[in-house]
């Protein structure tokens, strides 16, 4: 995967973790949203971005055990 993936990764993960911080403080006329349904929101977003840094470090060569080394058959 190239580095456009994960930053959109990244960037979806932002967008749910959003989603679900604007869901805390739903106005009284909305619909009644579960406490649980806002904290699989958030913690479901934090965790895709979580996936996104770690995937995008990795294809970066920033973590020493994602690197791809290179093989010497001489």
């Amino acid at each position: 995967m190239n580095k456009l993936t994960w930053i959109g990764i990244i960037v979806w993960g932002l967008f749910v973790a959003g989603f679900g911080l604007t869901g805390v403080s739903a106005p009284p006329h909305a619909v009644n949203v579960q406490p649980q349904d806002v904290l699989f929101l958030i913690v479901g977003g934090m965790v895709t971005c979580l996936i996104g840094t770690v995937g995008l470090f990795g294809i970066m060569g920033w973590m020493p055990g994602m690197r791809a080394e290179q093989k010497s058959y001489l």
